[in-house]
């Protein structure tokens, strides 16, 4: 649904949220965002399914498959590069990077975005996870622990939070 779409709608007209048209952009940008996209949906799942697949399983750094084992960045690639139509960078900072993500605050996360974080060094990600919902993203953390579920609000996960970024969009999918 586009903006000319939401403005046919007898329910929402410029006019009606608080008579100011500044207010217009910000709340078809809302609406938008709570609309479900089914091929984006159907992605999601999808992933989401393939992370869930690998809880459990051990940290190995430059892992990125299920019979090797994964590093933070390696189950992302894993989970996600078969679902879109250009190609994840392989690591964390990399990612972070890309251009072609869209990045987000922090209030704004969804299931399924990337979160970032900057463990060893100030500015750059060495650290990545899946966002999965109320407050928790799964990650592949470190040799010598598994692939697990972690708390977002954690002080620690707080303390090192550099971003977060939204990989599934519509252009983005196959």
């Amino acid at each position: 649904m586009n903006r000319e779409q939401l403005a046919m709608h007898t329910r929402w007209r410029p006019g009606m949220i608080g008579g100011s048209e500044s207010l217009w952009p910000l709340a078809t940008e809302a609406l938008m965002a709570e609309m479900v996209n089914p091929r984006v949906e159907a992605t999601l799942h999808k992933v989401i399914a393939r992370l869930k697949q690998q809880l459990g399983k051990p940290y190995v750094w430059g892992g990125q498959t299920p019979e090797q084992g994964f590093d933070c960045s390696g189950l992302i690639y894993y989970a996600y590069n078969k679902l879109l139509s250009q190609k994840l960078p392989r690591t964390a900072n990399g990612m972070f990077q890309d251009r072609r993500l869209k990045r987000i605050s922090q209030h704004q996360l969804q299931r399924g975005d990337l979160v970032f974080f900057s463990i060893k060094s100030q500015d750059r990600a060495d650290h990545v996870g899946v966002y999965l919902g109320e407050g928790q993203f799964i990650e592949a953390p470190r040799t010598g622990l598994n692939i697990r579920i972690s708390q977002l609000t954690d002080n620690y996960w707080q303390d090192h939070y550099l971003g977060a970024k939204r990989i599934l969009t519509e252009e983005a999918i196959l």
